[in-house]
């Protein structure tokens, strides 16, 4: 069976039946806008994007947007939760530069610059979910941006971490899957990447294609680059919250997006 949009939107209407929400089908633009009745506010899914998920991996993927949309639309209710007694539940979050700067209600995000592909937003952990932090939360409970950031690594650093090595090639591959939200995160503890950057034999590569993965990279020939770039554009097709195809090189506590050409040569950008 072909997936159209029009497809796609009827199924997830009937997997997301709820009287409480409203759904707008936009044949023009391809998108399905699911909004809560109550609070007047909701999230728009692009179609295509998802049909080519769905391409690949069916059924899982319409569980996955139905699981997601679900706890994005109930964070929602909850306008502005509590910071106070729960500061040691604020993590931070990587997101691609093209993410949005405001809450659905136009008010500020909290977030701070990272890489010229990424930004650090921070979110207050809600269990299923999570709240990205905004300015009107902030200065509901008087608490200031550096303070919230200290707080984020503070917490980041006291993570579980979860790791798989496979070798490739000679080239070795660490995979930092903890499934709890924040993997992609642990490339802002830098205690991890200075670990791994003292034991590599070759050029140390970092990867965050999506918001549950980090993968570091030990580049001991060239053909490295090329296996780094693949693994990263597929980790990024199939992500649920993409964050960039592109690779860095990491040395001494810097990084550099790196560009990954056919033929095995990276370019720096």
């Amino acid at each position: 069976m072909k997936m159209t949009p029009r497809k796609l939107s009827d199924t997830l209407k009937r997997r997301l039946q709820n009287e409480s929400w409203s759904f707008h089908f936009d044949k023009e633009k391809d998108t399905l806008r699911i909004e809560d009745k109550l609070v007047k506010k909701g999230i728009t899914l692009e179609l295509p994007g998802i049909i080519a998920k769905w391409e690949q991996k069916k059924d899982e993927v319409i569980e996955e947007v139905v699981y997601y949309t679900k706890e994005a639309l109930k964070a929602m209710k909850d306008q502005s939760p509590e910071i106070n007694g729960r500061e040691n539940l604020i993590y931070p979050v990587i997101r691609s530069t093209s993410f949005p700067q405001k809450s659905s209600g136009d008010i500020p995000l909290i977030f701070d610059d990272h890489t010229a592909e990424t930004r650090i937003y921070y979110a207050l952990d809600l269990g299923n979910t999570y709240r990205l932090l905004d300015q009107h939360m902030l200065d509901k409970e008087g608490l200031t941006q550096e303070s919230i950031k200290e707080m984020s690594l503070f917490n980041l650093r006291s993570l579980q971490t979860i790791v798989k090595e496979d070798i490739v090639a000679d080239n070795h591959f660490y995979f930092f899957r903890a499934n709890d939200g924040y993997d992609a995160s642990r490339i802002l503890n830098d205690s991890i990447l200075i670990e791994y950057e003292e034991k590599a034999q070759g050029t140390l590569a970092v990867s965050i294609p999506h918001q549950d993965v980090l993968i570091i990279a030990d580049i001991r020939n060239q053909a490295g680059y090329d296996i780094l770039g693949q693994m990263s554009m597929s980790f990024f097709a199939n992500g649920t919250v993409p964050i960039t195809a592109l690779s860095f090189l990491y040395k001494k506590g810097k990084l550099e997006p790196i560009f990954i050409l056919a033929k095995n040569h990276p370019k720096k950008l």
